[in-house]
């Protein structure tokens, strides 16, 4: 029986797994017709890009004669470089003539940049040329501005900008050179006075008219043609199909290492160049010529067929090539432009000696996935058994210390996992596998730090939050130092958490709304509710239950996302372990003593200072430490929360890994219009079973309401217990439970009022520099917490003036130096407990603080 229900849920998931990946895209990008270049013969090697919101065609060359006329080549046919510069100022506009290069110019390098097109090498029908300068489209005209020339004259050439460098690799010399160049120059568009340098070239032949692109944090060479020389001096062409991976180092633009990649599946020389960028790990290459009819031009002449029309991606994580699509017509020695969310390729060469005045506009096609109605049942039920959790619970909330702590009858298990589902948010579960399908292993080190963490906690702050009888965290502040450090606790936690609420509804949504039919206000609006009610009836006790479904639905999906790619991948787990140890995911020890990279102590140290400041200072934690009935139950459930966090870590980064896998075996099932944090549920969409899909899905939605509801209800808390309680003690306990309630409302539409914000306006980034300057509290108050546990002498005056160095110094920290970011915490702390403990020593405070308040009269606390 037990063997019946393994295979009824193995031909379970292989059916779902087919039915959902039948319909994987095939076309990428939907493409349309814009004007036609006035040219009516259109050119090919045109300098394409965009200026002032303008699509900029600039110089070119092209045959007015035709090249081949009544079965054979037309002895008139002579290519004339073109000097027009045109400009297209909207898709829907037509085009107007702005001005002339200063030259006829042709077959040299585009790259766009925010400060405008810039134009790289380039030839006429007598030489090659080393001139670089930019076209700007400003006020209705074109404005050109010389830069720094190249170090040789360079033509048949290609670039790409990555960040503000603009690298250029291959070309020839001169027109009638016998070997390709194996260039590669680099100019730093951020310096003051920027200048050529020359790095160390690819590991690879010389070439011209190869593709470039960036992506990925690198630069990328594809193709070309080497140039060989027969014995009678004539020059033939050697089509080239590898690609390389040039990845910029600490050095700066000018330091990096070359990498060889996957060859290109055929050769595409002069494709459109430089290659577009699709979300955040692939590169799209355009046709090209694959070299096939070279020795039969004479042979065709018109007839030739045309170029291809492939439009192959690479993806850079797994290194591997799939076909996704096709276009509208083969051009090369053209550029792919991007236009604002348009993809467009302005005219080219068809086939030898023909141009094309014809120019193809692309938009992304947004691939997602349709929920069954089994997706959305399921999906239902799991939303309904929350609120009902909810509703059971709002029975029993008589007054604060229900809502707050639950009676303080929580069973230690539940308290623990609630305290690993609190830190475990959506973003966490999409972000970790992400991480690891993306890089390696280096960050499991990290998890394993909360082990260290426990015994801290348990043995030297848990006593004092549990033995005098507190509320929250911030009162312990009151009554070692003074009422100002409370509130100045208080305030803090509530805006870090204030900060955070809108983000942890924000980009589950957003990541959900990009795989799926969802809208993206829909999943705002539907976790924010369903949150809010079941936090505003059930008080903790809902939150904590809630926690505890959440965490063992979330684990199952992860386990679940193995599973299925354990069945699909040929050779199953050994087939997985196998793939990433040749892909090195599971490197995780950095071996090196630089601050700026995670290198073990960075990851160790960091993590180990870093994670006191949830567990010593976060409210939303500390709280669940107050809900069990006694303080050696609140010990087991921090231990609980410790145990738990190994071994799920282990499944999140091995799931990385098996993703990782599963799309190097398959990459035709990626979609490059999603971001890299988003390719777990792009899986669960597409790969798992209709109805489990849903539940998965389901789990994202409630990891994002657990960290929601936490941060409701211990904001409530403290705001009634530090400052309304505080300030008016003689307050009824009904009454204070009725505030709470009418704050955690208020909160709950604060934070999905933020979320909706982000989803409407573009605000993110002024939001994620709000949390940045949020997180340089996060050390300082725990920190705090040192102060007073550690320390007799540190008083109310060394304290405040700890908290405001150590401000003052993470946020110079942050702003002037390279510190990985794993350092913050402890930085924080460190600075605020040395200093703040300096302070008192030189400023001495006469007033006196009960004795029983330190680890030094620990067992007195009472």
């Amino acid at each position: 029986m037990k063997y019946r229900t393994l295979i009824l849920l193995a031909a379970l998931i292989f059916a779902g797994v087919d039915s959902r990946a039948d319909d994987a895209q095939s076309q990428i990008l939907q493409w349309r017709q814009l004007p036609d270049l006035p040219d009516a013969l259109g050119v090919a090697g045109a300098f394409s890009g965009v200026s002032g919101e303008a699509l900029i065609v600039a110089g070119g060359a092209n045959f007015p004669e035709p090249l081949f006329k009544d079965g054979q080549v037309n002895p008139l046919a002579r290519k004339i470089w073109r000097d027009r510069i045109h400009v297209l100022a909207h898709p829907d506009a037509q085009w107007r003539k702005s001005g002339t290069l200063p030259r006829p110019l042709a077959y040299g390098a585009s790259v766009t940049t925010a400060k405008g097109l810039i134009c790289i090498g380039g030839s006429d029908a007598q030489r090659h040329y080393s001139d670089v300068f930019i076209l700007v489209w400003a006020d209705g005209k074109i404005e050109r501005t010389d830069l720094p020339a190249l170090a040789r004259p360079c033509a048949n050439t290609s670039a790409a900008l990555l960040g503000t460098t603009i690298y250029v690799a291959g070309g020839q010399q001169s027109p009638d050179a016998g070997k390709a160049m194996n260039n590669f120059w680099a100019l730093d568009l951020s310096q003051d006075d920027p200048q050529w340098v020359e790095l160390e070239p690819w590991p690879g032949p010389e070439r011209i008219l190869p593709v470039a692109a960036a992506q990925d944090g690198s630069f990328f060479l594809f193709s070309g043609c080497k140039l060989l020389t027969d014995e009678n001096g004539n020059i033939e062409r050697q089509y080239l199909a590898d690609g390389y991976r040039f990845t910029p180092g600490d050095g700066g633009a000018v330091a990096g290492r070359w990498k060889k990649i996957a060859d290109v599946p055929a050769p595409v020389v002069a494709a459109p160049t430089p290659a577009v960028s699709a979300g955040q790990s692939h590169i799209l290459l355009f046709g090209g010529d694959h070299g096939e009819y070279t020795t039969r031009n004479l042979e065709l002449m018109d007839g030739h067929p045309g170029f291809s029309t492939d439009i192959l991606a690479y993806h850079t994580i797994t290194d591997t090539w799939t076909k996704m699509g096709t276009l509208p017509a083969g051009h090369v020695t053209a550029a792919a432009v991007r236009w604002g969310d348009k993809v467009v390729i302005p005219s080219g060469e068809i086939r030898p000696g023909t141009r094309s005045p014809k120019v193809f506009s692309g938009t992304f096609d947004q691939i997602r996935s349709s929920f069954s109605y089994v997706d959305y049942l399921t999906w239902g039920i799991y939303l309904i058994v929350i609120l009902c959790i909810g509703i059971y619970f709002s029975k029993r909330e008589k007054g604060t210390d229900d809502f707050f702590f639950g009676g303080r009858r929580v069973c230690w298990w539940a308290a623990g996992i609630s305290i690993f589902g609190t830190q475990l948010s959506a973003i966490t579960f999409m972000a970790m596998p992400a991480k690891v399908y993306a890089t390696d292993w280096v960050y499991i080190l990290a998890q394993a730090t909360i082990i260290m963490v426990a015994p801290i906690v348990v043995f030297f702050y848990l006593p004092f939050f549990r033995r005098l009888n507190i509320s929250t965290a911030y009162e312990y502040l009151e009554m070692r130092f003074n009422v100002a450090l409370r509130l100045f606790g208080g305030v803090a936690f509530c805006l870090m958490q204030l900060g955070r609420m809108g983000i942890v509804l924000f980009l589950p949504a957003v990541a959900l709304a990009t795989v799926t039919d969802f809208n993206v206000y829909t999943c705002i609006l539907v976790m924010g509710i369903f949150c809010t009610i079941y936090t505003v009836m059930g008080g903790i006790e809902a939150v904590i239950w809630t926690d505890v479904i959440q965490v063992f639905v979330l684990m199952g999906g992860a386990l679940l996302c193995v599973i299925v790619i354990a069945l699909k991948v040929d050779g199953g787990l050994a087939e997985i372990v196998d793939l990433g140890r040749q892909a090195e995911k599971f490197h995780a020890v950095n071996l090196t003593w630089d601050y700026r990279a995670a290198a073990v102590w960075v990851v160790v140290l960091g993590n180990l200072m870093g994670n006191l400041v949830p567990y010593s200072a976060d409210q939303t934690v500390i709280q669940r430490y107050l809900t069990t009935p006694t303080e050696k139950q609140a010990a087991r459930a921090i231990w609980t929360n410790a145990a738990l966090t190994v071994p799920a870590a282990l499944i999140f980064f091995f799931l990385g890994t098996a993703l990782y896998a599963f799309y190097k075996t398959r990459p035709e099932n990626l979609n490059p219009t999603v971001n890299t944090d988003a390719i777990l549920p792009w899986f669960v969409v597409r790969e798992l079973p209709i109805g489990i899909a849903g539940v998965v899905l389901a789990a994202i939605f409630a990891a994002a309401m657990s960290s929601l509801d936490s941060s409701m209800n211990s904001m409530a808390t403290v705001l009634v217990t530090d400052f309304y309680y505080r300030f008016k003690p003689d307050s009824t306990d009904h009454t204070r439970l009725k505030l709470a309630r009418i704050i955690t409302v208020v909160l709950g539409i604060f934070g999905t009022g933020c979320a909706l914000l982000m989803a409407t306006y573009p605000i993110k980034s002024l939001w994620d520099f709000f949390l940045a300057l949020l997180g340089l509290l996060g050390g300082g108050l725990a920190g705090l917490f040192v102060l007073g546990i550690f320390t007799r002498r540190a008083n109310s005056t060394g304290a405040i003036i700890g908290v405001i160095s150590s401000t003052a110094i993470l946020f110079c920290v942050q702003r002037y130096t390279d510190v990985h970011f794993f350092l913050y915490g402890g930085i924080g702390i460190t600075a605020c407990a040395l200093i703040g403990y300096l302070a008192s020593l030189l400023i001495p405070s006469s007033k006196s603080r009960p004795d029983n308040l330190t680890i030094h009269t620990l067992m007195d606390c009472r």
